[in-house]
């Protein structure tokens, strides 16, 4: 319980000066001058964030308005008058809640009051939340507001100005309040934290502003909460986790994230929210950093997480948060559907989504310039065509995917490969006597490509530039895993793995040319279970891909009619005429 005669830092830091109002001073100054020259307009509109100065405006407005010693526009805060509105014990001030009086009879009591005199030169009404406020109980207060008595003013103040009435505005001067940039909420902090001599650390204050979120109000509260506690919980230490695990593509991690936030008791919905607001600032990082106000370690680190996500992954990691927010209100468990949405962006192979398609394909074309070829780019309006040697061959060809043109990603990485390539191409790597069991080469496993790139290139590619051989006996494994320096390939069974075995030195030449670096081969049995050839047929596949096309022979022409079937038949017979 507070003790006696306590109050709250937002309450008792509330601006009494138009000139202590913090960032509206596009508004402020408008009001101090009308009511320094005597041009104060019958009814206002203030509409704006919550926390950002509106109602203390309004109350500002009708101390200014009744001041006995006005300065410049700028209330004393001395005299009787001023005192009292301070104190919220002025017969000329009146605070309606349209939230809880929003009824045609409270309307009516207004408007019959309105007329009545009070001490001061100007009787005030400020009616906050005016958008709440029902049709009929609007619709009494429109000749009133639209013709008041000649002391009587207007203040309403709204969160949602889309709420209120087109022919209310049209009755009132309307300003806009603004959430306090981040420079002007810092100073707000620090001052009052000063003032107050609460002794707040200064690594704190920027955890503080971000928390306030632009409003003052919910500023001093996190403050308060922060001098009482002497700590708050960081939420930017699970969006930012959270957002590591998207950039690592790693579901499991994103989803002990929420799990562990969720087992401290925090909301699914406010994660969400913290997440996308994260998210957002990296997207605009991207596209338009001076929109982004952050310290400069913050900055950094976010630039490089959008950096590793990508444009066309932020984009969706957005819609996917936003709409598991917008799928809460109605979900049983909303944490279920923040977990989807963060599995559909740390997954695009899980998402069918013509955005997550985007995705991979962006992906894929940033391995490729990171391969030593430029991605053709999509902001030109057109598709660099592919270079004159892949161009050359049947399998560098640019192959058409949805409309773009994808390309090889080095020259020589597309031609066909009957052995060893020569040691003189760009790019190449002479492959070293086979062992069977243990990979030609040995690099480290940072070198080698990652499994979703393997397994892109394996069917986009490699497998064009295998023998009819190889090709026949390797088509049935799959990657499924880069690891101690080599890539592991999986095969149905023991004797597919056998008879591709003698011939890993083939494949792995095709790899090296087509990544630039030597790729060694481990091959090993699936272990997928039912499903996988047995090894007869499995035999039988690999007999039949040993056939060369040179040995081939055309096969004779199918029989054309039915009578040629018949002669066929009846060797010797004639056709006799039904005439």
């Amino acid at each position: 319980m507070a003790a006696p005669g306590f109050q709250s830092l937002y309450r008792r830091y509330r601006p009494q000066r138009f000139e202590e109002v913090r960032g509206q001073s596009h508004l402020t100054r408008a009001l101090r001058n009308s009511v320094r020259d005597g041009r104060v307009s019958h009814a206002y509109l203030f509409s704006g964030p919550r926390g950002t100065g509106k109602t203390s405006t309004a109350r500002i407005l009708a101390k200014a308005l009744n001041c006995t010693d006005l300065q410049d526009g700028e209330p004393c805060c001395k005299c009787e008058s001023c005192l009292r509105v301070q104190a919220g014990t002025s017969l000329d001030v009146h605070e309606l809640d349209a939230a809880s009086n929003n009824g045609v009879e409270a309307m009516r009591d207004l408007i019959q009051r309105a007329a009545l005199g009070t001490p001061g030169r100007w009787k005030v009404y400020i009616v906050d939340e005016v958008h709440m406020l029902s049709n009929a109980s609007e619709n009494a207060l429109l000749k009133t507001l639209e013709e008041p008595p000649p002391h009587v003013v207007f203040v309403l103040a709204t969160t949602d100005p889309q709420k209120v009435g087109p022919t209310v505005k049209s009755r009132t001067q309307h300003f806009e309040f603004r959430l306090l940039a981040g420079d002007v909420l810092v100073g707000l902090v620090q001052d009052v934290n000063a003032d107050a001599g609460l002794g707040v650390a200064p690594e704190a204050i920027e955890l503080i502003v971000r928390r306030g979120r632009g409003s003052a109000r919910d500023a001093l509260s996190v403050l308060d909460q922060v001098a009482a506690a002497g700590e708050v919980e960081d939420d930017l230490s699970v969006s930012d986790e959270l957002t590591e695990a998207l950039c690592e593509r790693d579901a499991g991690r994103a989803l002990v994230a929420v799990a562990q936030a969720c087992a401290t008791g925090r909301d699914p919905r406010r994660l969400a929210e913290d997440l996308i607001e994260h998210l957002r600032a990296a997207f605009l990082l991207t596209m338009a950093p001076g929109l982004v106000e952050l310290a400069d370690d913050d900055r950094a680190r976010l630039a490089a997480q959008a950096q590793r996500l990508g444009a066309a992954a932020l984009v969706r990691a957005l819609e996917a948060v936003g709409g598991a927010i917008a799928d809460m209100k109605e979900a049983l468990d909303p944490r279920i559907s923040l977990e989807v949405a963060l599995v559909r962006v740390a997954r695009p192979d899980a998402d069918v989504s013509p955005a997550a398609l985007l995705e991979r394909l962006e992906r894929l074309e940033r391995g490729q310039a990171g391969h030593g070829t430029e991605p053709a780019r999509a902001d030109t309006g057109r598709t660099v065509p592919p270079p004159p040697e892949a161009a050359a061959s049947p399998a560098g060809g640019s192959r058409a995917a949805l409309g773009a043109l994808r390309r090889n990603p080095a020259p020589a990485a597309a031609r066909q490969v009957d052995g060893p390539p020569d040691a003189t191409d760009q790019g190449a790597t002479t492959p070293t006597t086979a062992v069977p069991g243990e990979p030609s080469e040995q690099p480290s496993t940072e070198a080698l490509p990652t499994r979703e790139d393997l397994t892109i290139a394996w069917g986009d590619v490699v497998l064009k530039g295998l023998t009819g051989r190889a090709k026949a006996r390797f088509s049935g494994g799959r990657f499924v895993a880069v690891e101690d320096g080599a890539a592991v390939f999986a095969l149905p069974n023991e004797t597919h793995r056998a008879r591709c075995e003698e011939i890993r030195a083939d494949v792995e030449s095709v790899l090296a040319t087509h990544f630039g670096v030597p790729v060694p081969l481990r091959l090993v049995v699936d272990e997928r279970g039912p499903g996988s050839p047995s090894p007869a047929a499995a035999h039988e596949v690999d007999d039949a891909g040993d056939d060369e096309p040179d040995d081939l022979r055309e096969a004779p022409p199918a029989v054309a009619s039915v009578e040629d079937r018949l002669r066929e038949a009846f060797p010797g017979a004639e056709e006799v005429s039904g005439e």
